[in-house]
């Protein structure tokens, strides 16, 4: 089993969720945080069935993520 950093943002309207640095469109949604954490990663397993996991390797990985907020 892979690890993949996952980003969730929390909007009005729900919860968007990534993956960062996997080449293509993969994306998860839902009402809640978990919600869109668990479709996140069906969108992943979904990817890897169709696409294979070839897209999946980061390089260089991604070691850390970080959120900043920076007023300009």
């Amino acid at each position: 089993m892979k690890q993949y950093k996952i980003v969730v943002e929390k909007h009005s309207d729900g919860y968007v969720a990534y993956p960062l640095g996997i080449k293509g469109i993969v994306v998860g949604q839902g009402d809640t945080y978990e919600e869109a954490l668990s479709d996140v990663k069906s969108a992943i397993r979904f990817h890897i069935e169709t696409f294979g996991d070839e897209d999946l390797d980061i390089e260089p990985p991604i070691l850390e993520a970080f959120v900043a907020e920076a007023g300009v």
